[in-house]
């Protein structure tokens, strides 16, 4: 493993971000944090208590008035020139996130990094804008900030999924307090010190890092705060309500996904499979609109598998900072074992192995996972079911549109799904049939407009676009 993929020195960070200022923490423990392609620590930063969670939440319910009170024009502003001193970093953003998680090079510097600030820009565009007001009869029917709110975020997109919480919520007029996952904790210090650099209001917007279940069952269950916006498992989403539901809270859940991707019989085959497998090893498949289920018509099944080999070989592990790279390891061992668990099962209950599997060579350090595609899935069995979270493709075979859609919406989930076909119309009357958040057409590029969320336990309310804006406002009613 090339020594590029360490920093040159351990990225210490002590202090919490609290009414505007950096500020010790209230006890002295400090959680490090992993290089997952190396297993070498490379930072720490402060294990976060309940009183610290107290101390941010009172100064972003001291700050609210005052930030929901602010013309819209002006909280655009703010959120520019964040844009600007976050855009400043966009180098170091990148390396952070290769060190941190894994992320190839290219690819933090891609997506981890350049997709949050095209979510910002958008944000800035749309916060300049008045909630609108409608009238209903006798009714003005207006929107206002909600209050504050509690963002936990998690490891697989450090800054996305950050600045998707965030920057709406600021827009809306909202406060915030921001709890990053241990994991990988040091991206979202970078966003603060362009926090400080863009100079918001003290208050506005809090660091808090720490553990789950010490500082994000603080937040999550807190008294003063308004909503809680979450973005990981299914597991900890349930438990983030349950914790709302006792003072009867709002939230915004982003869960998991088991999202199925469709080939229909005319589809363009080459290109449906290439872009296919990309989005299902993005970011080593630890991404949850990952298309981890490829449904492929039966009289096209043998020639799919035989591209789907060719194109996961063609996926190297090593050293996120080696340009040759194409993926990067899962960001930590117990993430890696319970990826080659789902694949050892899968292997005992009768799926055939098509390109990676348990034997795959693996660069001698780190947490690694050979990209795998097993053909032959069940629609009813565990991979076919669960969500894997790691660079693991399951194939599965139909024989018509009915059957393809049947196998698609058998799951708990509802995330993201794609159609593919020669016929658009045909495939966009596929798409609306799914039952799921979001579906790409013949590989349609993302609009972060548009709003991102999910059905069933993929989760509650949506971010992005206007309508995240509108995820942090309440509805009033005012008669005359």
């Amino acid at each position: 493993m090339d020594l590029a993929a360490a920093p040159p020195a351990l990225l210490v960070r002590r202090h919490l971000h609290v009414a505007g200022e950096w500020v010790d923490p209230t006890e002295g423990d400090a959680i490090p944090v992993e290089n997952p392609a190396t297993g070498d620590i490379v930072g720490q930063v402060p294990a976060g208590t309940p009183d610290d969670v107290d101390r941010a939440v009172a100064a972003a319910r001291a700050a609210f008035p005052g930030w929901a009170a602010t013309a819209p024009a002006e909280r655009a502003a703010h959120l520019d020139r964040l844009h600007t001193a976050l855009a400043a970093r966009a180098d170091e953003i990148a390396r952070t996130v290769a060190w941190e998680l894994g992320t190839p090079l290219k690819l933090a510097a891609r997506v981890q990094t350049g997709l949050p600030l095209t979510v910002l820009r958008s944000m800035v565009d749309l916060a300049a804008r008045p909630a609108a007001e409608e009238t209903v009869g006798n009714s003005l029917v207006v929107r206002e900030p909600i209050g504050v709110v509690g963002a936990i975020t998690p490891w697989n997109y450090p800054l996305h999924q950050v600045v998707a919480k965030i920057a709406p919520a600021l827009a809306a007029g909202c406060t915030v307090v921001l709890k990053p996952s241990e994991l990988t904790p040091l991206t979202a210090y970078l966003l603060f010190d362009a926090v400080t650099d863009a100079g918001l209001p003290p208050g506005v917007v809090n660091l808090v890092p720490g553990t789950g279940p010490v500082v994000g069952e603080a937040l999550a269950g807190h008294p003063d705060v308004d909503l809680v916006s979450f973005t990981g498992s299914t597991a900890t989403g349930r438990r983030i309500a349950h914790l709302a539901a006792d003072r009867i809270a709002r939230v915004a859940l982003e869960l998991g996904g088991k999202s199925a991707n469709l080939i229909l019989a005319d589809a363009d085959l080459a290109t449906a499979v290439k872009v296919g497998v990309g989005n299902a090893f993005l970011n080593s498949g630890q991404t949850c609109t990952a298309w981890t289920r490829m449904l492929v018509h039966r009289d096209r099944y043998d020639e799919a598998l035989g591209l789907l080999a060719a194109a996961a070989g063609a996926y190297r592990l090593g050293d996120p900072f080696d340009p040759a790279t194409r993926l990067g390891p899962l960001v930590s061992a117990a993430q890696a074992e319970r990826v080659r668990g789902h694949v050892d099962r899968a292997l005992a209950d009768g799926a055939r192995l098509v390109a990676g599997g348990p034997d795959a060579p693996l660069p001698p350090r780190g947490h690694f996972v050979a990209p795998t595609v097993l053909a032959d899935v069940h629609p009813d069995s565990a991979l076919a079911q669960e969500e894997v979270f790691g660079p693991v493709l399951a194939v599965i075979p139909f024989a018509d549109t009915d059957e393809a859609v049947a196998i698609a919406n058998n799951s708990r989930y509802g995330l993201a799904g794609a159609v593919w076909s020669a016929d658009e119309e045909a495939a966009l009357a596929v798409a609306r049939r799914l039952r799921t958040g979001q579906v790409d057409v013949n590989g349609a590029s993302f609009n972060p407009l548009a709003p991102f969320g999910g059905y069933r336990q993929s989760g509650l309310g949506r971010e992005l676009g206007a309508y995240g804006i509108d995820e942090f406002r309440e509805i009033k009613a005012i008669q005359r």
